[in-house]
Protein backbone atom coordinates (compact mmCIF):
# COMPACT_ATOMS: atom_id res chain seq x y z
CA UNK A 1 0.00 0.00 0.00
CA UNK A 2 1.20 3.45 -1.10
CA UNK A 3 2.44 5.17 2.53
CA UNK A 4 4.38 8.26 0.98
CA UNK A 5 5.49 10.66 -1.91
CA UNK A 6 8.81 11.89 -2.17
CA UNK A 7 9.60 14.69 -4.52
CA UNK A 8 12.51 16.39 -5.77
CA UNK A 9 12.91 19.81 -5.64
CA UNK A 10 14.47 22.00 -8.80
CA UNK A 11 12.77 21.36 -12.04
CA UNK A 12 10.12 18.70 -9.93
CA UNK A 13 8.28 21.17 -7.40
CA UNK A 14 9.04 24.15 -9.29
CA UNK A 15 11.37 25.58 -12.15
CA UNK A 16 13.97 26.96 -10.31
CA UNK A 17 17.06 26.09 -12.90
CA UNK A 18 16.68 29.64 -14.82
CA UNK A 19 16.66 31.38 -11.39
CA UNK A 20 19.71 28.86 -10.54
CA UNK A 21 21.36 29.86 -13.97
CA UNK A 22 20.46 33.87 -12.99
CA UNK A 23 21.85 33.53 -9.07
CA UNK A 24 25.16 31.89 -10.54
CA UNK A 25 25.85 35.06 -13.41
CA UNK A 26 25.03 37.39 -10.66
CA UNK A 27 27.56 35.72 -8.55
CA UNK A 28 30.14 35.49 -11.05
CA UNK A 29 29.90 39.19 -11.24
CA UNK A 30 30.62 39.85 -7.70
CA UNK A 31 33.26 38.00 -8.00
CA UNK A 32 35.03 40.06 -10.77
CA UNK A 33 34.64 37.02 -13.21
CA UNK A 34 33.89 36.66 -16.88
CA UNK A 35 32.11 33.81 -16.51
CA UNK A 36 28.34 34.21 -18.19
CA UNK A 37 26.43 30.87 -18.33
CA UNK A 38 23.89 31.02 -20.94
CA UNK A 39 20.62 28.81 -21.12
CA UNK A 40 22.41 26.52 -23.82
CA UNK A 41 25.26 26.09 -21.72
CA UNK A 42 23.78 25.91 -18.35
CA UNK A 43 21.27 23.03 -19.36
CA UNK A 44 24.57 21.02 -20.63
CA UNK A 45 26.19 21.85 -17.21
CA UNK A 46 22.54 20.48 -15.50
CA UNK A 47 24.51 16.98 -16.52
CA UNK A 48 26.47 17.66 -13.35
CA UNK A 49 24.80 17.05 -9.97
CA UNK A 50 25.44 19.94 -7.54
CA UNK A 51 26.12 23.40 -7.59
CA UNK A 52 29.36 23.37 -6.08
CA UNK A 53 30.29 20.03 -8.46
CA UNK A 54 28.90 22.08 -11.50
CA UNK A 55 31.16 25.06 -10.99
CA UNK A 56 34.37 22.64 -10.39
CA UNK A 57 33.35 21.07 -13.38
CA UNK A 58 33.55 24.54 -15.14
CA UNK A 59 36.57 25.31 -14.05
CA UNK A 60 38.24 22.32 -15.18
CA UNK A 61 37.03 22.94 -18.89
CA UNK A 62 38.61 26.58 -19.00
CA UNK A 63 41.98 25.17 -20.15
CA UNK A 64 43.35 27.17 -17.53
CA UNK A 65 47.06 27.20 -16.29
CA UNK A 66 47.55 24.79 -13.47
CA UNK A 67 48.20 27.52 -10.39
CA UNK A 68 45.16 29.83 -11.61
CA UNK A 69 42.80 26.41 -11.64
CA UNK A 70 43.69 25.61 -8.28
CA UNK A 71 43.04 29.31 -7.12
CA UNK A 72 39.51 29.27 -8.48
CA UNK A 73 38.77 26.00 -7.45
CA UNK A 74 40.01 27.56 -3.83
CA UNK A 75 36.95 30.38 -4.25
CA UNK A 76 34.58 27.70 -5.05
CA UNK A 77 32.84 27.51 -1.53
CA UNK A 78 32.56 31.03 -0.83
CA UNK A 79 31.16 31.74 -4.41
CA UNK A 80 28.18 29.04 -4.19
CA UNK A 81 27.41 30.74 -0.82
CA UNK A 82 27.09 33.70 -2.13
CA UNK A 83 25.22 32.26 -5.39
CA UNK A 84 22.88 30.86 -2.92
CA UNK A 85 22.12 34.04 -1.06
CA UNK A 86 21.04 35.71 -4.35
CA UNK A 87 19.13 32.69 -5.02
CA UNK A 88 17.13 32.83 -1.69
CA UNK A 89 16.53 36.28 -2.50
CA UNK A 90 14.88 35.59 -5.39
CA UNK A 91 12.66 32.86 -4.41
CA UNK A 92 11.27 34.82 -1.50
CA UNK A 93 9.88 37.66 -4.07
CA UNK A 94 8.08 35.01 -4.86
CA UNK A 95 9.38 34.30 -8.73
CA UNK A 96 9.07 30.82 -9.07
CA UNK A 97 5.91 29.02 -7.97
CA UNK A 98 5.25 25.30 -8.01
CA UNK A 99 4.62 23.78 -11.33
CA UNK A 100 0.84 22.89 -12.03
CA UNK A 101 -0.41 19.95 -10.09
CA UNK A 102 2.13 20.22 -7.26
CA UNK A 103 0.64 21.86 -4.35
CA UNK A 104 -2.78 20.05 -5.09
CA UNK A 105 -1.41 16.46 -4.84
CA UNK A 106 0.62 17.51 -1.61
CA UNK A 107 -2.31 18.62 -0.04
CA UNK A 108 -4.72 15.16 -1.56
CA UNK A 109 -1.44 12.99 0.22
CA UNK A 110 -1.48 14.79 3.57
CA UNK A 111 -5.65 14.91 3.17
CA UNK A 112 -4.82 11.00 2.45
CA UNK A 113 -2.54 10.31 5.50
CA UNK A 114 0.32 9.77 3.29
CA UNK A 115 3.75 10.96 4.19
CA UNK A 116 5.71 13.60 2.11
CA UNK A 117 9.33 13.95 2.07
CA UNK A 118 11.90 16.07 0.00
CA UNK A 119 15.13 14.40 -1.79
CA UNK A 120 17.20 16.98 -3.29
CA UNK A 121 20.71 17.55 -4.23
CA UNK A 122 20.39 21.44 -3.53
CA UNK A 123 21.13 23.03 -0.21
CA UNK A 124 18.70 23.33 2.18
CA UNK A 125 18.34 27.05 2.14
CA UNK A 126 17.80 26.50 -1.33
CA UNK A 127 15.04 24.34 0.29
CA UNK A 128 13.78 26.63 3.18
CA UNK A 129 13.78 29.57 0.36
CA UNK A 130 10.82 28.05 -2.24
CA UNK A 131 8.85 26.07 0.42
CA UNK A 132 8.12 29.14 2.62
CA UNK A 133 7.44 31.17 -0.90
CA UNK A 134 4.59 28.49 -1.98
CA UNK A 135 3.78 26.47 1.09
CA UNK A 136 4.16 30.03 3.91
CA UNK A 137 0.24 30.13 4.05
CA UNK A 138 -0.50 26.38 3.75
CA UNK A 139 0.24 25.41 7.35
CA UNK A 140 -2.03 21.79 6.65
CA UNK A 141 0.72 20.61 4.28
CA UNK A 142 4.44 19.50 5.49
CA UNK A 143 7.17 17.52 4.67
CA UNK A 144 7.95 14.43 7.29
CA UNK A 145 11.53 14.71 5.79
CA UNK A 146 13.97 16.69 3.95
CA UNK A 147 16.88 15.42 2.66
CA UNK A 148 19.17 17.55 0.46
CA UNK A 149 23.01 16.76 -0.99
CA UNK A 150 25.53 17.90 1.48
CA UNK A 151 24.08 15.42 3.65
CA UNK A 152 24.95 12.52 1.89
CA UNK A 153 28.60 10.98 -0.04
CA UNK A 154 27.33 10.90 -3.29
CA UNK A 155 24.53 13.46 -5.04
CA UNK A 156 22.39 11.87 -7.84
CA UNK A 157 22.65 9.83 -9.92
CA UNK A 158 23.83 7.71 -6.49
CA UNK A 159 20.85 6.95 -4.98
CA UNK A 160 22.36 7.61 -1.64
CA UNK A 161 19.44 10.47 -0.88
CA UNK A 162 16.77 8.35 -1.79
CA UNK A 163 18.10 5.53 0.73
CA UNK A 164 18.43 8.55 3.42
CA UNK A 165 14.80 9.34 2.69
CA UNK A 166 13.58 6.00 3.26
CA UNK A 167 15.70 5.25 6.13
CA UNK A 168 14.37 8.48 7.68
CA UNK A 169 10.97 7.47 6.83
CA UNK A 170 11.31 3.94 8.39
CA UNK A 171 9.44 2.78 4.88
CA UNK A 172 10.44 0.33 2.11
CA UNK A 173 11.02 1.46 -1.06
CA UNK A 174 8.11 -0.74 -2.04
CA UNK A 175 5.56 1.76 0.10
CA UNK A 176 6.69 4.80 -1.96
CA UNK A 177 6.86 6.59 -5.34
CA UNK A 178 9.60 8.84 -6.10
CA UNK A 179 8.60 12.39 -8.38
CA UNK A 180 11.45 13.64 -10.46
CA UNK A 181 12.21 15.82 -13.71
CA UNK A 182 15.90 14.89 -14.79
CA UNK A 183 17.30 11.44 -15.99
CA UNK A 184 19.97 11.94 -12.98
CA UNK A 185 17.11 12.03 -10.33
CA UNK A 186 15.66 8.65 -12.54
CA UNK A 187 18.44 6.61 -11.73
CA UNK A 188 18.90 7.83 -8.23
CA UNK A 189 14.96 6.63 -7.62
CA UNK A 190 15.70 3.74 -9.56
CA UNK A 191 18.56 2.22 -7.61
CA UNK A 192 16.97 2.95 -4.72
CA UNK A 193 13.88 0.70 -6.19
CA UNK A 194 11.39 3.10 -6.30
CA UNK A 195 8.39 3.31 -8.66
CA UNK A 196 9.22 7.08 -10.54
CA UNK A 197 6.93 9.13 -12.16
CA UNK A 198 8.78 11.82 -14.38
CA UNK A 199 7.60 15.44 -15.01
CA UNK A 200 10.44 17.15 -17.39
CA UNK A 201 10.94 20.58 -17.21
CA UNK A 202 12.10 22.51 -20.11
CA UNK A 203 15.89 21.74 -19.31
CA UNK A 204 15.37 17.79 -19.48
CA UNK A 205 12.25 17.25 -21.95
CA UNK A 206 15.19 15.94 -24.24
CA UNK A 207 16.13 13.29 -22.03
CA UNK A 208 15.77 9.50 -21.99
CA UNK A 209 13.11 8.83 -19.29
CA UNK A 210 12.09 4.69 -21.08
CA UNK A 211 12.38 3.38 -17.44
CA UNK A 212 10.35 5.74 -15.51
CA UNK A 213 6.78 3.98 -14.57
CA UNK A 214 5.30 6.92 -15.65
CA UNK A 215 5.87 10.49 -17.79
CA UNK A 216 3.75 13.03 -17.63
CA UNK A 217 4.07 16.72 -18.64
CA UNK A 218 2.57 18.15 -15.38
CA UNK A 219 1.42 16.91 -11.98
CA UNK A 220 -2.02 18.49 -12.80
CA UNK A 221 -5.38 15.90 -12.86
CA UNK A 222 -2.89 13.15 -10.79
CA UNK A 223 -4.75 11.85 -8.02
CA UNK A 224 -3.87 8.98 -5.12
CA UNK A 225 -5.99 6.28 -6.73
CA UNK A 226 -4.14 6.32 -9.41
CA UNK A 227 -0.60 6.34 -8.10
CA UNK A 228 -2.10 3.33 -5.89
CA UNK A 229 -2.81 2.11 -9.24
CA UNK A 230 0.78 2.37 -10.70
CA UNK A 231 2.22 1.08 -7.63
CA UNK A 232 0.82 -2.27 -7.50
CA UNK A 233 1.09 -2.39 -11.40
CA UNK A 234 4.88 -2.08 -11.10
CA UNK A 235 5.55 -4.31 -8.16
CA UNK A 236 3.43 -6.77 -9.57
CA UNK A 237 5.29 -6.59 -13.22
CA UNK A 238 8.47 -6.95 -10.92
Amino acid sequence: MLAALIFDLDGTLADTEETHRQAFNAAFIEFGLWWDWSAPLYGRLLAVSGGKERLRHYIGTLGLPAAECARLLQTVPALHETKTRIYTELIYRGQRPFRPGVQALLRAAKTGGLKLAIASTTTSANVSALLQANLGAASDIGFDVIACGDQVKEKKPAPDIYRLVLASLRLAPEACIAFEDSLNGLRAAKAAGLVSVVTPSRWTAEQEFAAADLVLPTLEGLDLPRLDRLLGEAHAAA
